[in-house]
């Protein structure tokens, strides 16, 4: 009887070893996968398009965890926080658009001696980034450019709308236009910042509205703006009367151009920032550096949607969310 217990207490303790060493390896499993995350520089619709392109590069990523991260301000010490308390918690990888790339090089460099660092969106180019993959925003501001002068033939003064006028991202894009309208009859006579604050954008196109009442053009840099002029002309009965163009896809902005109150909006692929992105910061780990150029600068090309292709790129979008 007594051998039998014995028995019995040896095969519980081999029982209770195995059940060890299998936590004990699901525990190593965990702890091998690496960590890349996506910070961006506040919050916004326009980033769930980028998310949904992270989700799908995690189905393809088993050995790693990806991450997405909103600060809950958009401020560079806010977000330079954000990505420290990430390093410290193990992230191998970061990718950022920078809210403020020229004041925040020194903090950037910080993240990036400590774990891989890409830039996307805004770039950081004079910070030690090893790559940066997004739209040429000067490219994105031509193509707005050349929308203001088809809307307005005769010319016309016209006032932008953006939320960080120091990112890179902002600041391209204005150049873009800027460089385009040159020598015509349009005028971008100003630019307003809102530092991606929802109601201080709304007002910013009323205050606008009431200072200059013989505007013609209306530009939202960022992809909420679009959505805020609209919101005023229509309450204001100027819907229609003032041209609208806009930069991405907010659904507010695609039914303004597919209804013909917004002339067009220049979008960007934000998807494949998060889907490529992870991809070639995970390959980047493996020592496999064959998709990243001797420039470090990977363009996803943007477009033009208007009325005559509104439809098909609403139904690709919702199709690439899942939708």
């Amino acid at each position: 009887m007594r051998s039998a217990w014995k028995a019995m207490a040896t095969a519980r303790t081999a029982l209770v070893a195995v059940a060890v060493a299998l936590c004990a390896a699901g525990v190593a499993t965990a702890q091998s996968k690496k960590t890349l995350v996506f910070v961006v520089n506040g919050a916004s619709d326009f980033w769930k398009i980028a998310e949904a392109g992270v989700k799908k590069a995690q189905g393809e990523l088993p050995k790693y965890t990806l991450q997405f991260r909103y600060p809950e301000q958009a401020a560079a010490a806010v977000q330079q926080r954000v990505m420290e308390d990430l390093v410290a918690a193990g992230a191998d990888g970061i990718m950022v658009s920078a809210v403020d790339p020229k004041n925040q090089t020194d903090g950037l460099n910080r993240i990036a001696d400590q774990a891989l660092l890409f830039t996307t969106d805004s770039d950081a180019p004079k910070s030690k980034r090893v790559a940066y993959i997004g739209s040429s925003n000067v490219e994105l501001g031509k193509s707005a450019g050349k929308l203001m002068m088809q809307a307005l033939p005769q010319g016309g003064k016209c006032i932008g709308f953006v939320g960080l006028p120091g990112a890179d991202n902002a600041r391209e894009r204005i150049e873009g236009v800027k460089q385009t309208i040159k020598g015509s009859k349009v005028e971008l006579i100003d630019v307003r910042g809102d530092e991606i604050d929802q109601g201080r954008a709304k007002r910013n196109v009323e205050d606008a509205l009431a200072a200059n009442p013989d505007i013609a053009c209306l530009v939202g840099f960022y992809s909420y703006n679009t959505p805020r002029i609209y919101e005023v002309l229509k309450e204001t009965g100027k819907l229609g009367k003032i041209k609208i163009i806009g930069f991405d896809e907010d659904p507010i902005t695609l039914g303004g151009v597919k209804e013909g109150s917004i002339v067009g909006t220049v979008v960007q692929q934000p998807f494949e920032w998060g889907y490529q992105g992870m991809k070639l910061m995970a390959a980047y780990l493996e020592n496999n550096k064959s998709g990243i150029p001797k420039d470090g600068i990977i363009i996803v090309p943007g477009k033009v949607i208007d009325k005559s292709n509104v439809d098909a790129f609403t139904m690709n979008l919702l199709k690439m969310m899942g939708k």
